[in-house]
């Protein structure tokens, strides 16, 4: 009798464990591009009593393999915030094969995340320190009517008028290295607010402005900080100059609102060798159309 596992059933359930431990596997790094809508999260990094991506993703793959297992990502997430291509890594020793893995968690995890794909990776390589950036995309919905399909999505800012030319004047000193402690939101553990910013781009599609943002990596809390200040230059209420002006000085102070979650999703990550086609990873977030 063959009871080998048939890895290319869409029926398989679980691995024979008792026999897995009698053979010699080779360890393997598994690379995944994920997917999740944080509306129901506490943010990526697993916490107490509260249920984030981390926790579901680890609990998921220790009842597949028997054991716990560690996942490390590209970046962390906050609370509400979406992913359309998040990047992720963990080891495994065992008879299934990485390619696998992406069908396999979408049997078991619950709707709201989904594994676009999976490979096998070097185990040298890091989903976090082999990236060398991350690209945000901030979503604003400018239309006076309600829309619930658009909501768990998009930031409804409605009351006054957005140009988005003056949050693209805005942007434009970004581009390069600066210390962007203004953009700091307290309680983050990294030792420097330096941050190198690669593209910033503020464009409309009919009622729906939007702000994509490239940098080698964000500040907690750095974008939905720099989105509540760019409504302001875009409502007329800032210069442009103004707004460059506070974050040259550091002036936390008076950096006090930040966009609401659900309009950020973390668009895609970066890699110098990634084994993913384009299609998989680079464009992943739909973005929305409505007629007049």
């Amino acid at each position: 009798m063959n009871t080998t596992p048939n890895f290319q059933s869409d029926n398989w359930q679980s691995l024979p464990r008792e026999e897995d431990k009698n053979q010699n596997f080779l360890k393997q790094k598994v690379a995944l591009v994920i997917q999740y809508l944080g509306t129901n999260f506490h943010g990526w990094q697993r916490q107490p009593q509260k249920r984030t991506v981390q926790a579901e993703l680890e609990d998921t793959l220790a009842s597949i393999i028997g054991c716990p297992v560690i996942i490390h990502s590209a970046g962390r997430t906050d609370a509400g915030v979406h992913a359309a291509a998040q990047v992720a890594h963990f080891e495994y020793t065992g008879p299934i094969p990485a390619v696998k893995w992406a069908k396999i968690l979408n049997g078991k995890l619950p709707k709201d995340i989904l594994i676009r794909a999976s490979a096998q990776v070097p185990l040298n390589w890091h989903a976090r320190f082999s990236a060398v950036w991350r690209r945000y995309r901030y979503t604003i919905y400018t239309d006076k009517k309600p829309n619930l399909f658009i909501d768990s999505l998009a930031w409804h800012y409605y009351h006054q008028p957005l140009q988005e030319a003056l949050i693209q004047e805005a942007l434009n000193p970004l581009i390069g290295k600066h210390h962007l402690a203004a953009f700091r939101r307290a309680g983050s553990a990294r030792k420097h607010s330096w941050v190198e910013v690669q593209e910033a781009q503020c464009y409309r599609n009919g009622s729906f402005v939007y702000l994509e943002i490239q940098a080698n990596g964000f500040l907690y809390g750095m974008v939905r900080l720099l989105v509540g200040m760019l409504v302001e230059v875009g409502t007329q209420k800032r210069t442009p100059e103004s707004f460059t002006e506070i974050w040259v000085n550091q002036k936390r102070e008076e950096v006090k609102y930040s966009a609401p979650a659900k309009g950020l999703c973390l668009l895609r990550v970066g890699y110098p060798e990634f084994p993913f086609p384009k299609q998989v990873w680079f464009d992943a977030q739909p973005t929305f159309i409505l007629a007049d």
